[in-house]
């Protein structure tokens, strides 16, 4: 089963990407590879059992059973939807893509048979004409006719996303045919002069569609996808969309207000906005759409600028999961959704492959390390599903999925698979091949390579700033091995077989061009002290403080490695103490920790009228105190407490 073609994101020869992903992507140990294995071993290896446990499998064998002639499929149910969304298949298609991406890379006898059995059971319940929802097949209502809620094509959109992993894993064509007969039926449905001639409320078919015509070769799906970015808009949802719904979200949460081509901020559902820009970022690469390429670009631009948190994260408000004016980055109020994290990456990677740029590499690292593994629960078994960047020791939080405790599943459990698909596809974004070698856009120890060029990477980053890359295969004549200098990093060394090379980084790239042959050594030494950052003045909620940071992590103060229990919002930062980092193999699987000063509140200052003229100095201790940051990623991981990333800074204190 081991014969893997390529990852998630397959541009086609005529596609006018400079960057593809690399042939050879394997990683073999270090951070990632801990990660992977608890992501395979626990999370897809119990995933099916969650799945059962939620209805959504038991969903399928019911629809099954609806067009079955030889009789009853065991253990199904002759009538009646499980659960409390429509679009809960979407569940067990992201979990069947990370088996296949896993089973690729890793052979695994049990977890090939469990891929196998969910395939036969998707393929089961697919109706006649290619029609596949359970929610509808089961009595829902009338497909095609709520698709503002329906979610009908967004569903159909994950399972030709688990066909394609399928088949690039397998080389079967068995679930690809179940994508292909949804696709043509979606076809024959959508489009002018057809049944129906709008979109979808939640983009995610876009992409699908252009991976399925990567795939295939067959033309109309590649027609498709761009039928259904350019008619979003159009208002053509926010007529009716909101059935049996107490508000109306209005069209900005459809991505459905202004034409993609047209736009000049991301806005409304997060999730929903990202998606819809990696599909339009696909297109533009397979097209050289300059028009969509200029707005893609531009909306990439302003989420980053002004949308972004520094963990990564994206969506600032609750209500309706969406993304807040510009600068508006509250930590305490976060969102920051797990799935709008994944959609960041995926829209940024397609970005690195459009433009061959590293800023967009430099903002998926900040993105995995931070906003997206916080959604993971160290054991593999416990998710969050928001990711606010302060929590309250003393929160009043209601029970429910946008809460930020740890839990084993959701209601509405996009997010848990979600994570296993891009922690099980991760080695596909680390590397990438151009017209001159191979390019290393994430450091992770492992092998990695094509057109020529194969490494071997060993670093135990994101501890340690030193990659040491060995090369094990090179073809005949120069070559160009290009690696990333991260956008925190302010002083690096490179050396190729010990002698220090004194070229400077362009564009964030370091570029070796040489004759490589096996046993060549390039060397980049990272610099990474721990560091104070702060936010620009427009980001209002956090204004006066700063976050610690060392290389690509961010960190926080966590209550209980506080000495005492103390309250995180009872200190404030001393920017002028010295930091120290202690390495720490036993606390949360191994991690480095940094040691800061800060000064306590006074009692005053924490229970009193918490305003003072100005002027007036603000009562704390005069003494130091200890403080412990652990990586933002890790928190959460032990029980309730305080956590703040973003630290009030101690104004300089006048001694009598």
């Amino acid at each position: 089963m081991n014969t893997v073609l390529s990852g998630p994101v397959s541009p086609t020869p005529g596609a006018v990407s400079p960057l593809r992903p690399a042939a050879m992507a394997r990683v073999e140990g270090g951070f990632w590879a801990e990660r992977r294995r608890v992501n395979a071993e626990v999370s897809l290896a119990e995933g099916p059992k969650r799945l059962e446990a939620a209805g959504n499998l038991a969903n399928f064998r019911a629809a099954a059973l609806l067009r079955t002639e030889g009789g009853p499929v065991p253990g199904a149910v002759p009538t009646g939807f499980a659960g409390d969304f429509q679009f809960q298949d979407s569940d067990v298609y992201k979990w069947l893509e990370a088996a296949c991406w896993q089973v690729a890379g890793s052979p695994d006898d049990e977890l090939a048979a469990e891929v196998e059995t969910v395939v036969g059971l998707i393929a089961a319940a697919q109706r006649e004409d290619g029609y596949l929802q359970t929610y509808y097949q089961l009595g829902g209502g009338e497909p095609w006719t709520e698709l503002g809620w329906g979610h009908e094509l967004y569903c159909a959109g994950h399972l030709m996303q688990a066909a394609v992993a399928h088949h690039r894993a397998t080389g079967s064509d068995r679930l690809l045919e179940v994508a292909r007969r949804l696709a043509d039926h979606i076809h024959s449905v959508f489009g002018p002069g057809k049944q129906v001639d709008t979109v979808c409320g939640h983009p995610e078919v876009e992409t699908a569609l252009i991976e399925l015509y990567r795939t295939t070769s067959e033309r109309h799906y590649l027609d498709l996808a761009r039928h259904f970015i350019d008619r979003r808009g159009r208002g053509s949802l926010s007529s009716g969309a909101d059935r049996g719904h107490d508000r109306d979200p209005g069209p900005e949460f459809w991505q459905d207000h202004t034409p993609v081509r047209e736009a000049t901020e991301v806005v409304g559902h997060a999730v929903r906005q990202l998606y819809l820009l990696a599909g339009a970022a696909d297109f533009a690469a397979e097209t050289g759409d300059p028009e969509l390429r200029a707005a893609v670009e531009r909306l990439w631009l302003d989420m980053a600028t002004t949308k972004t948190y520094l963990t990564g994260a994206v969506g600032s408000r609750h209500d309706w999961e969406a993304f807040g004016d510009a600068h508006e980055l509250p930590g305490d109020r976060a969102y920051a959704e797990t799935c709008a994290a994944i959609a960041a990456i995926h829209f940024s990677w397609r970005m690195a492959l459009l433009t061959g740029e590293a800023r967009y590499s430099d903002l998926i690292e900040r993105t995995l390390f931070n906003g997206f593994l916080a959604g993971a629960g160290l054991d593999g078994r416990t998710w969050l599903y928001v990711n606010p960047l302060h929590h309250r020791a003393r929160s009043h939080e209601r029970p429910g999925d946008q809460t930020a405790h740890r839990t084993p599943w959701f209601r509405c459990a996009c997010c848990p698979p979600n994570v296993m698909r891009l922690l099980a596809s991760l080695p596909h974004y680390i590397a990438t091949t151009g017209d001159d070698g191979l390019y290393l856009h994430q450091y992770a120890t492992g092998v990695y390579g094509g057109d020529g060029l194969t490494v071997r990477v060993a670093t135990d980053y994101p501890w340690d700033g030193t990659v040491t890359v060995a090369v094990e295969e090179a073809t005949t004549g120069p070559k160009t091995l290009a690696l990333r200098v991260p956008a925190w990093c302010t002083r690096y060394t490179l050396a190729l077989n010990g002698a220090v090379l004194d070229g400077q980084a362009e564009s964030g790239w370091l570029r070796v061009t040489h004759a490589f042959v096996r046993g060549d050594t390039v060397r980049l030494d990272l610099a990474m002290p721990p560091r104070l950052t702060v936010a620009a003045s427009r980001v209002d909620a956090v204004r006066g403080c700063a976050a610690i940071e060392r290389g690509p992590l961010v960190y926080c103060l966590e209550q209980t490695d506080q000495t005492g229990g103390l309250d995180p919002d009872d200190v404030v930062l001393d920017p002028g103490a010295p930091m120290a980092v202690n390495r720490q193999p036993g606390l949360l699987g191994g991690v480095s920790t940094v040691s800061a000063v800060g000064h306590l509140l006074a009692a005053d200052e924490r229970a009193g009228w918490p305003y003072r003229p100005l002027g007036t100095e603000e009562p704390r201790s005069g003494e130091g105190v200890g403080l412990t940051a652990v990586p933002y990623y890790a928190w959460a991981n032990r029980g309730a407490g305080g956590m703040r990333v973003w630290l009030p800074l101690a104004a300089p204190l006048r001694l009598p």
